[in-house]
């Protein structure tokens, strides 16, 4: 840590409410170094439990915090609240919940216009495709 440089503390709070990597921080930290140190120290005894910083996101005022931000670059806010210790807080979401969510993206370009995809409209008379994208049926 460089001489002068800002401290801040922090404190990250879990889905049930839990708080763990309670300490103080460099403000060059990096968002992925935090991670990896709630990742380290993520109680044992949780039903959910991240298996890489990838599966977490931290959020401070409403906003998630990128990895490669430090929280200098985040504006993590020093010294100006009361208690001085900050609480962020982390959210965890596995990859296969993530790619639940999310559309393949060959699937995005075989959507039309009004979300039907070519599978959907095999088969139909161009009469009946047309009166469908002009929202006549």
């Amino acid at each position: 840590m460089a001489e002068g440089e800002k401290l801040i503390e922090l404190k990250f709070r879990i889905y049930d409410g839990t708080d763990i990597a309670h300490s103080t921080y460099a403000s060059s930290m990096t968002v992925s170094t935090l991670k990896q140190k709630i990742v380290a120290e993520w109680p044992q005894d949780k039903t959910v439990t991240p298996k890489s910083i990838n599966d977490l996101k931290l959020i401070h005022a409403g906003k998630v915090l990128e990895n490669n931000k430090t929280l200098a670059d985040s504006k993590i806010t020093f010294g100006d609240l009361p208690v001085g210790v900050i609480t962020m807080h982390v959210v965890v979401q596995p990859a296969i919940a993530k790619n639940k969510t999310e559309k393949s993206q060959e699937e995005m370009q075989k959507l039309n216009s009004c979300g039907l995809t070519s599978s959907d409209t095999k088969g139909w008379k161009t009469k009946e495709l047309n009166a469908v994208l002009d929202g006549k049926e």
